[in-house]
């Protein structure tokens, strides 16, 4: 990160990050936002602002016009806008400013895009193009079939594929950041993905289950390349990693899950998150459809 031009402020970023940790958010978010916090005081000092307590809505307001002329998409901006909010509560909480004046920023005004469900030609074809790297597949396998986040397959060690007592293969899922730990059940098609690429896994001391050639781990940006790679390789225009999770959510819904269950094995916090995924299934299929079916 650049530094922080005034070094007042440079304190009030560093406390604020270490606020942030101690309340476990994810080393991920806590470099986002101090990033973000970064940008909003450097801009404060370029306008000859000194203290964080003589800020007003005025400058909020031309922080955020400033982000629209440097082309910033409303979706970024909106994110930042967040940021700059959670840090000026934590400025009013510690007594560190009198009011807070970011109650009052408006987000800007975007319209969201529905999320993208990999048809199954697409999927089949994502598949077909990962076979021929046996880790690439588990990869693919393990995250269309159980809609776990991609920092959340990362994080898997190999002690965290389990047996229950009734002898169903499950997923333990740490708890990361803010999202709560959960069991998320694999299926065979899963399971059969994961014991081959084992079987090929470069000896190492580390338990990471996802590892390099060389043994380190995997690492979240590597995946996401890898698989982007695969995306273009088989011919899925505008996809991305996470869409692999929409698609699990997606097809367990529209075969009859129940959205509460949905909800619980993606580790949605708000049932609300999994409705919206309602609007893009077909809920005209025969019963006898609708059912718990592999991908």
């Amino acid at each position: 990160m650049e530094r922080i031009l005034n070094p007042q402020f440079a304190k009030y970023q560093e406390s604020f990050a270490e606020e942030l940790r101690s309340k476990g958010r994810s080393e991920a978010t806590v470099i986002a936002y101090a990033k973000d916090i970064e940008q909003l005081l450097n801009f404060f000092s370029s306008k000859g602002v000194t203290k964080i307590n003589d800020t007003s809505i005025v400058d909020l307001e031309a922080y955020k016009k400033h982000l629209q002329d440097n082309n910033y998409t409303p979706k970024s901006i909106s994110r930042k806008i967040n940021s700059t909010r959670t840090f000026y509560r934590y400025l009013l909480e510690n007594s560190l400013i009198n009011d807070n004046p970011a109650e009052k920023l408006a987000h800007p005004k975007f319209e969201t895009k529905p999320p993208r469900v990999l048809s199954e030609m697409e999927y089949r074809a994502l598949r077909d193009v990962s076979r021929v790297d046996i880790r690439l597949y588990s990869i693919v396998e393990l995250l269309l079939q159980t809609g776990i986040r991609i920092g959340e397959l990362a994080a898997l060690s190999i002690d965290d594929i389990r047996k229950s007592k009734e002898g169903v293969d499950f997923l333990y899922i740490k708890a990361l950041g803010s999202h709560f730990a959960r069991k998320v059940p694999i299926n065979k098609s899963a399971k059969k993905a994961i014991d081959e690429y084992i079987n090929i896994r470069p000896e190492t001391e580390d338990d990471t289950l996802y590892v390099t050639k060389n043994g380190r781990p995997l690492l979240v940006r590597n995946i996401r390349t890898t698989i982007d790679k695969a995306f273009e390789k088989a011919g899925i225009k505008n996809a991305k990693v996470n869409d692999l999770r929409n698609t699990f959510i997606a097809h367990h819904l529209a075969n009859g899950v129940s959205l509460v269950t949905v909800s619980k094995l993606v580790g949605h916090k708000r049932l609300s998150t999994t409705e919206k995924y309602l609007g893009l299934i077909d809920n005209n299929k025969p019963e006898a459809e609708k059912s718990l079916k592999d991908l």
